[in-house]
């Protein structure tokens, strides 16, 4: 195979080994798309120890893997992450260990990219740590919400931290600002959830018998005129269960544009509500090397607090 002088020869080191080719290559070549890097893998272009390999190999030390030019056109390429994007993820950063960090992530910015989006979180993050050659999430947050995200900056790490999430080892807590009262008795919600698609290719979720399950804590942090201020602690990790388990229970999130009421937008609007009120308010997990255990704490956001202060001069 004739080698062009783009060609570029990677050797994977120990901190890289065990990654699937696909995320490897996703962390090292900035800006591709991941359908990008599953077609260049399919035609053979991307070789490790010069054999053709899938998008899954796995990459050991030592490994050499050849990375080809890629010329993107404009609607393939991802966003270059803009300097208000850059500055406020850098001042995000709510602690970093040795080989992971907590993120306070924005409220509108979704965790990766795809379905329409050019540029998501870990992508950015890429980009302004250009001094990091492993960065994978751990866990996901909704693109509406708020709060505490947390990220592997090795693969020890990261296969380390998913044990813990699997293991029920890592806890978190959300604050939900949910329609009428809440009843403080109702501590618990227990209902199956299904994911399904909308007539448009929107995937929503809901309760039904066949679905996975789901229980979700719930505890009355604060009761207003109209509304109540919860915590909400998911035992499982389905999509959009907050939301869905609320709503179930009769009390949807404010600002919630898939799961909400219309009398609770009313009162979102009258509160000058224009988010979804969810935020990641606490993060526990054990730290990988060492088995000992971190909290972290996110603020709540000051347009959230500004709604709540609203909340009690209206009650």
């Amino acid at each position: 195979m004739a080698e062009g002088r783009d060609v570029q020869w990677v050797e994977v080191t120990e901190g890289q080994a065990g990654q699937r080719v696909d995320n490897f290559l996703m962390t090292r070549i900035k800006g591709v798309p991941r359908a990008l890097i599953y077609r260049i893998v399919r035609k053979g272009e991307v070789r490790v120890n010069k054999k053709r390999v899938k998008a899954d190999t796995r990459l050991a030390p030592g490994d050499m893997v050849r990375i080809p030019p890629l010329k993107l056109t404009p609607r393939e390429a991802v966003r270059e992450v803009s300097d208000n994007l850059r500055n406020l993820l850098a001042g995000s950063v709510l602690v970093e260990g040795r080989d992971w960090l907590v993120i306070n992530k924005p409220a509108g910015l979704a965790v990766h990219g795809g379905s329409g989006v050019k540029i998501g979180l870990i992508e950015a993050l890429r980009q302004v740590r250009e001094d990091l050659d492993f960065l994978e999430l751990v866990h996901r947050l909704d693109r509406d919400t708020s709060g505490c995200l947390l990220l592997a900056k090795s693969r020890p790490a990261l296969l380390a931290l998913n044990e813990s999430l699997k293991q029920h080892r890592m806890d978190k807590q959300y604050l939900a600002l949910v329609a009428g009262r809440w009843p403080a008795r109702r501590d618990f919600v227990a209902a199956r959830l299904e994911r399904f698609e909308l007539g448009n290719g929107e995937r929503r979720v809901r309760v039904d018998p066949a679905g996975k399950v789901a229980r979700t804590r719930f505890a009355v942090r604060e009761a207003f005129e109209k509304a109540t201020l919860v915590e909400a602690e998911p035992v499982t990790g389905r999509t959009h269960q907050i939301r869905v388990h609320a709503a179930h229970a009769g009390h949807p999130l404010l600002g919630d544009d898939k799961y909400g009421s219309r009398e609770g937008e009313r009162h979102a609007a009258g509160l000058g509500l224009s988010r979804l009120f969810l935020h990641a308010a606490t993060l526990t997990f054990p730290e990988p090397t060492s088995g000992r255990p971190v909290q972290i704490r996110a603020p709540l956001p000051d347009e959230l607090e500004a709604v709540l202060a609203r909340a009690r001069r209206a009650s």
